[in-house]
């Protein structure tokens, strides 16, 4: 299957229903709201009853993307598919593509947050910079795929602060701000993610 360069990209996608493979409740919220002002409703694998495949790749774009293959091959339609998480420098990037296994079944990410704590102290490392990173695939049901990815940078806080958002984002404060994502309205959160910054790329590349 060929992976598309958004340079190189003459797909677009049409405004209509999309389908999102996640079974992740907050990124569904996330990418809703991100898509609606371009004419989109999403719809998740989990609300179609798609089962959710093993994250076998070792990268964030390679996960995105078996994921919004399987959705696509199953449903017939395009798929979208996230693939995101927390990468924090002094534990050499981890818990990276590993982010949501650290929140165990059921997720529990405030055992995540203290993990991470715990091995930061563990480290003995001054450096509580971090950042989130997102891949964002879409697959059409022919196999053709696009990946586009976006980051954004911060540092850490303990004890997690603020109920809004989900995943890390208590503990997470990004550059040049002074509350977590986890206290940050959701509108403005939007607007400097590393979720918002990848949509920002598909726009540009597969929106008319």
């Amino acid at each position: 299957m060929k992976t598309v360069k958004p340079a190189e990209s003459s797909l677009q996608l049409e405004p209509g229903r999309l389908l999102a493979a996640t079974h992740n409740t907050g990124k569904l919220g996330e990418l809703k709201a991100l898509f609606a002002p371009y004419g989109f409703d999403v719809v998740s694998a989990l609300e179609l009853g798609l089962p959710e495949p093993e994250e076998t790749e070792t990268t964030f774009a390679g996960n995105a993307i078996l994921k919004a293959r399987a959705a696509a091959e199953a449903s017939g339609l395009p798929a979208l598919s996230d693939d995101s998480g927390l990468a924090v420098t002094a534990l050499g990037g981890a818990p990276g593509i590993y982010s949501a296994r650290w929140a165990g079944e059921p997720r529990d990410f405030y055992r995540a947050m203290e993990r991470v704590e715990s091995e930061l102290q563990a480290s003995g490392s001054a450096d509580r910079s971090a950042k989130f990173v997102c891949a964002l695939a879409v697959v059409w049901p022919d196999g053709r795929q696009a990946v586009f990815e976006g980051e954004v940078h911060g540092t850490l806080v303990w004890p997690p602060r603020g109920e809004r958002g989900f995943g890390y984002d208590p503990v997470f404060v990004a550059a040049g701000e002074k509350i977590t994502f986890g206290e940050m309205d959701p509108d403005r959160k939007h607007a400097m993610s590393h979720r918002a910054k990848a949509v920002a790329k598909l726009r540009a590349a597969l929106l008319a």
